[in-house]
């Protein structure tokens, strides 16, 4: 199953937008999403913003459609591009009667998340062995044990006399 989510005339450079967007293409959605959340950029927030409304629009289309299960951590970004939009100009004076073009450009920037069947496999069975599996006991309890003993095996044996000295103690 696969999901888009376009951005339209946002007002960032394409250039910044897909410095931004090659670091996410490819992962995890939620992997993604954490990314962006700490990327300093301007841009960043755009992305984050297009990626959500992707997400959000898998699982409407999973809950309209009752025969679509989708596992929300199995969705990868399997495309995302940034188009040219259109490009604000303006003018800035300059000495001597001259001015300058200032251009503010803007950005179409696309998402596509799809379901990754190699993550869902995995994720699946993952829940399924932690339900099937008893609770495992802690690290330290058989460390413990070890040393316990070796504790014994170097104390001296004690012999029958010595034994019923103690118990008569």
């Amino acid at each position: 199953m696969e999901a888009k989510a376009i951005g339209r005339y946002l007002r960032v450079t394409p250039r910044k937008a897909r410095f931004v967007l090659d670091t996410v293409r490819g992962k995890r959605a939620d992997e993604a999403l954490a990314t962006l959340k700490f990327i300093p950029n301007e841009a960043a927030r755009f992305i984050e913003n297009v990626l959500n409304s992707a997400v959000a629009n898998a699982e409407h289309y999973a809950d309209e459609h009752p025969e679509v299960t989708l596992d929300r951590s199995a969705l990868k970004v399997e495309r995302a591009f940034v188009d040219v939009g259109p490009t604000i100009k303006r003018i800035s004076p300059r000495a001597m009667g001259r001015a300058f073009r200032i251009l503010k450009r803007m950005s179409h920037i696309t998402v596509v998340v799809k379901e990754d069947e190699k993550l869902k496999a995995e994720h699946s069975t993952a829940r399924g062995r932690k339900a099937a599996q008893p609770a495992r006991k802690t690290a330290s309890k058989p460390a413990e044990k070890k040393r316990a003993t070796t504790a014994r095996a170097k104390a001296p044996k004690a012999t029958g006399e010595a034994k019923s000295a103690e118990t008569k103690e």
